[in-house]
């Protein structure tokens, strides 16, 4: 009876239970449980979400209807789980598909459909492409390429960060940021690989693959500020000003980037001090210099020979894709392919759609979170950037970028009439603190894929976003008032 007891738990992978569990439970002879058992940490984090919910549904009084309450309590619920990791992500991330029916917010069908979204169809296409590339090790032939080119001889670990954080930012000008994370993450891990597994990597090598995952996210956030094709964000920004402020001159493609290169270029440099000060120590060349020689990388290099025609292909197809998602509309002008379909198509920056920010709007939440804003009618004309951005970063760490945006933008409309300034020194530093979500892996789906990787957890992302957060503020409260408003020309008035 003992024997076929311990054969069980463990005697295939089939067998293995469907839920991860951290330890073992422990039975009495009887089979009962015994309070140690009960109450375990975990159980209480369990506990904790459903718990805040119902503090905050009694307790919390709202101006709004009761459903905003509501929805601030689940907000509270799923968070908790989020951010304690009390039970497994993929489950956290589909509870609103039952609390939000449960407690009146929306319906199920409703709920169902955000979950179909046309970004989570860009995100899924991205990694169909990422597979093709990580298939036929094009992400390997990438990564020897770049490792070679920057590691440096002797070994130089900030150098090599400082190419791959680059070479990321590069590509997510170019391509929406959320595409240009998938895409460049096989490239990351390629580096990765050459270093030894998980469990028997040293602190350094530990620490450095951390700033690895860390470095293409956070990078693929900020090179996506500088261009109107990097996020859905910049685009919010240009539809509102068109459409509040139609005979105005519009934000181009290269007045935006005039601006937003130099931001995304400060806070690049940020990001790479930052990293380089938290895991780059001054031992981990010579602990990273043992599995990243130059020769053997080259002899790795020549062994994948020559590129096969499938490579190829799949570079192509990656190049094509960059062009459609470039030229799907180019300017008022000139309109790009997506006019042969009279704009149907989509390219999954257009909507926020996600559950969580569909819920804060629907439910009325949206609307008493901006109440809270009217306090900038009395604030300081040079204190107006920083507090701007500071709410939208925060704001936009519970929901999408988009949705953040999208809520923020046409009360600081408003809020620019009343203070008699221009609306863009507002509606700029809204937009950009919109995608300063850098702390949990829920504010951006870049994050979620730099979070899978195992490389990173929550803590790591906090310790690192957080400074970075800070230094974007900063970098927008001196840029905003200076070069912005030469180059968006908010000296002037609206028409």
């Amino acid at each position: 009876m003992n024997g076929d007891h311990e054969a069980h738990p463990n005697s295939g992978d089939i067998k293995a239970p469907l839920l991860p569990s951290h330890r073992q439970i422990q039975r009495s002879p009887s089979s009962h449980f015994t309070l140690k058992t009960i109450f375990t940490p975990n159980n209480f984090y369990i506990l904790l979400g459903p718990l805040l919910c119902a503090v905050i549904c009694v307790c919390v009084k709202l101006d709004g209807q009761a459903t905003s309450r509501n929805m601030l309590g689940v907000l509270a619920w799923v968070f908790a789980w989020w951010l304690t990791e009390a039970v497994p992500m993929p489950i956290t991330s589909m509870a609103p598909l039952f609390l939000f029916p449960l407690f009146g917010i929306s319906s199920a069908d409703t709920v169902a459909h955000s979950y179909m979204d046309d970004v989570i169809a860009l995100v899924l296409g991205s990694f169909i492409l990422a597979l093709a590339v990580e298939h036929y090790n094009i992400h390997k032939r990438l990564a020897l390429n770049i490792t070679i080119l920057f590691c440096g001889e002797p070994m130089n670990p900030p150098l090599l960060l400082l190419g791959i954080c680059g070479t990321t930012a590069f590509v997510s000008m170019w391509m929406h940021n959320v595409a240009a994370a998938v895409i460049m993450m096989p490239v990351a891990t390629g580096i990765l690989q050459n270093l030894p597994e998980v469990p028997l990597q040293s602190t350094l090598v530990r620490k450095y693959c951390k700033a690895v995952v860390l470095g293409v996210i956070y990078s693929a956030a900020v090179g996506g500020m500088s261009t109107l094709t990097g996020t859905g964000v910049n685009l919010i920004l240009v539809g509102m000003w068109k459409t509040y402020f139609p005979e105005a001159n519009p934000i181009s493609f290269s007045t935006w980037f005039c601006f937003g290169f130099p931001l995304a270029l400060v806070i690049f440099v940020a990001l790479w001090a930052i990293l380089c000060l938290f895991y780059c120590s001054r031992g981990s060349g010579p602990a990273l210099s043992e599995y990243l020689d130059k020769a053997n990388l080259k002899r790795e290099l020549d062994m994948l020979g020559p590129m096969a025609f499938a490579e190829k292909m799949v570079l192509a197809v990656f190049g094509m894709l960059i062009a459609l998602w470039m030229t799907r509309s180019i300017t008022d002008d000139i309109p790009g392919w997506g006019a042969l379909f009279n704009d149907r198509a989509g390219d999954g920056t257009a909507r926020a759609g996600f559950a969580i920010a569909d819920g804060v709007r629907t439910s009325g939440l949206a609307d008493d979170l901006s109440k809270a804003l009217d306090f900038l009618e009395a604030a300081p004309y040079l204190a107006i950037a920083p507090i701007v951005c500071l709410i939208s970063a925060i704001i936009t760490e519970f929901t999408s970028n988009n949705a953040t945006t999208t809520l923020v933008l046409p009360l600081l409309i408003q809020i620019a009439k009343t203070m008699h300034v221009h609306p863009l020194l507002l509606m700029v530093p809204g937009a950009i603190g919109a995608q300063f979500s850098f702390l949990l892996p829920t504010g951006t789906p870049s994050n979620i894929v730099g979070f899978t990787t195992g490389h990173i957890e929550i803590q790591d992302m906090i310790k690192t976003g957080l400074p970075l957060k800070i230094a974007g503020i900063a970098a927008l409260a001196f840029l905003m008032p200076t070069l912005g408003a030469y180059v968006f020309g908010t000296d002037g008035d609206v028409q």
